[in-house]
């Protein structure tokens, strides 16, 4: 049944699951990135195995660690995601120039909107589940890498690291962290690292329902329903 323009929507974040994570949109679904360190991703790409590798660090993880990612879906649509856990499950950080991650944090690996939710606090409201998850654990901050966008003129700054395959996809630029509340805490011209103390991130004031409410309002009832996914 179509949504009426102005009727209210529910979201809803819950965990990431082995039931769930076939709602990351596909080209995350197969890639393992952060999950395997590069020459392994490399191999398990060329094998075709890249989403079995996936599912068996998501188990895994889940099983040593725990929650380890977060969904939110919009009146049941999937419209985003983030991916989280401690250094050691991460291979690939250790491929960065500003490893590594502070040994009291928690690395945030990847977080994306799909883009027809974009521009309505759903990334903030991602990076605060995942606060509230962490701090119930015990856990006292978030650290990311960040990809420092193009200077005008549309050449990367040259830099140890400048090579990482699946950069442009998988890091997040450090302009939306620092748009959530981080700080930059080692500084690089490409890749700087950053850190979120968790209680920064839930004293945030809760500005994100309306300007939730104002984007899902002048958006067509076919695109809710039915949101653009990456291929």
């Amino acid at each position: 049944m179509p949504i009426q323009q102005g009727v209210a929507v529910s979201r809803r974040l819950v965990n990431l699951t082995l039931d769930t994570l076939e709602d990351l949109p596909s080209r995350c679904r197969g890639c393992v990135f952060w999950e395997l360190d590069p020459v392994a991703a490399d191999r398990a790409a060329r094998a075709g195995d890249a989403e079995l590798s996936k599912e068996a660090w998501t188990s895994q993880t889940l099983l040593e660690w725990g929650s380890c990612g977060k969904l939110i879906y919009v009146d049941e649509a999937p419209a985003g995601y983030v991916l989280f856990a401690p250094p050691a499950y991460v291979p690939r950080s250790i491929a960065f120039p500003t490893s590594p991650v502070s040994p009291d944090a928690v690395l945030l690996m990847a977080a994306y909107v799909v883009p027809d939710f974009a521009g309505g606090g759903l990334g903030r409201m991602l990076v605060q589940g995942v606060a509230r998850d962490l701090t119930r654990r015990g856990i006292k901050a978030i650290e990311a890498f960040g990809r420092e966008q193009a200077p005008a003129g549309g050449e990367q700054p040259a830099a140890s690291g400048a090579g990482l395959p699946g950069e442009q996809r998988c890091v997040v630029p450090a302009d939306f962290f620092r748009s959530v509340g981080f700080k930059t805490v080692r500084p690089h011209p490409r890749f700087p690292r950053l850190r979120m103390e968790l209680r920064t991130a839930l004293s945030w004031k809760s500005d994100v329902e309306a300007a939730l409410d104002k984007l899902l309002g002048s958006m067509r009832p076919e695109a809710l329903l039915h949101p653009a996914l990456p291929h």
